[in-house]
């Protein structure tokens, strides 16, 4: 079966690919459809996404609901995860701390990001997660720790 990334590659220069691949990868985790995400970018070490502001996304006062954003960072994590674990091995999150720093009031861009020696530190690895508005402000920013152990 083609790796997540390879599916990425290949879907993503067709029209209309990134569209496709984004709703079979929040297949994959059911859960993440909820938040009809948008993959813009899969690469080792590197993962971004659109978080559309939706009615479904959002809270009593009108932003998107903290939550939803968690989901959408712990989404470009696992894209991440997935472009850049080694083969023979698995990853699986452990932990999430994150900080609340401004209004949700936008459609959110997702980032997680590592380098080598982030993964050199397995089988704890730390990935750094920011979810901006579409002017650029922060106003979510965290770590999400993964366990990556060898498969056998």
């Amino acid at each position: 079966m083609a790796s997540t990334l390879q599916m990425y590659r290949s879907m993503s220069k067709l029209p209309q690919g990134k569209r496709l691949f984004s709703i079979a990868f929040s297949q994959k985790a059911p859960y993440f459809a909820s938040i009809h995400l948008r993959v813009d970018e899969m690469r080792p070490h590197f993962a971004q996404l659109t978080l559309p502001k939706r009615r479904s996304v959002q809270n009593h006062i009108g932003t998107v609901h903290a939550i939803a954003v968690c989901n959408g960072l712990e989404a470009a994590m696992g894209l991440l995860a997935e472009a850049t674990t080694p083969a023979g091995h698995r990853w699986l999150p452990k932990g999430m701390e994150v900080s609340y720093l401004a209004k949700s009031d936008s459609d959110l861009v997702c980032t997680a990001e590592t380098s080598e020696a982030d993964w050199s530190a397995a089988p704890d690895v730390p990935v750094t997660v920011r979810a901006t508005r579409r002017d650029g402000t922060v106003v979510v920013e965290g770590t999400i720790h993964l366990w990556v152990t060898p498969t056998r």
